[in-house]
C-alpha cells in the first residue's frame, strides 16, 4: 500500500523529495499518514478534492483485494 501511494503522490508533486509517508496496520485496516510540501498541497488534494479522493479510491480497492481497509490522511 505505501509503496502504491508514494508512487501516485510523487509522480504529482513538484518535490517528490519531501513527501514522506508512514504507514500503520492493525488487524482490519491500514493506516497511511501523507507529509508535503507546503507548495505541492493544493496540486495533491486538487480542485474540490478531485485528485486526493481519487487516490484514496486506488488505495481503498488495493486494501480490499487483500481483505483489509485503508484510511489515507493528509497532515501539514
Amino acid at each position: 500500500m505505501k509503496e502504491l501511494v508514494e508512487y501516485l503522490v510523487k509522480s504529482l508533486a513538484d518535490r517528490p523529495e519531501e513527501v514522506i509517508l508512514e504507514e500503520h496496520e492493525d488487524d482490519e485496516t491500514v493506516f497511511l499518514e501523507l507529509k508535503i510540501a507546503p507548495d505541492d498541497l493544493g496540486k495533491i488534494i486538487g480542485k474540490g478534492g478531485n485528485t486526493i479522493n481519487a487516490i484514496r479510491t486506488v488505495v481503498q480497492a488495493a486494501a480490499s483485494s487483500h481483505k483489509k481497509r485503508a484510511k489515507l490522511d493528509v497532515v501539514s
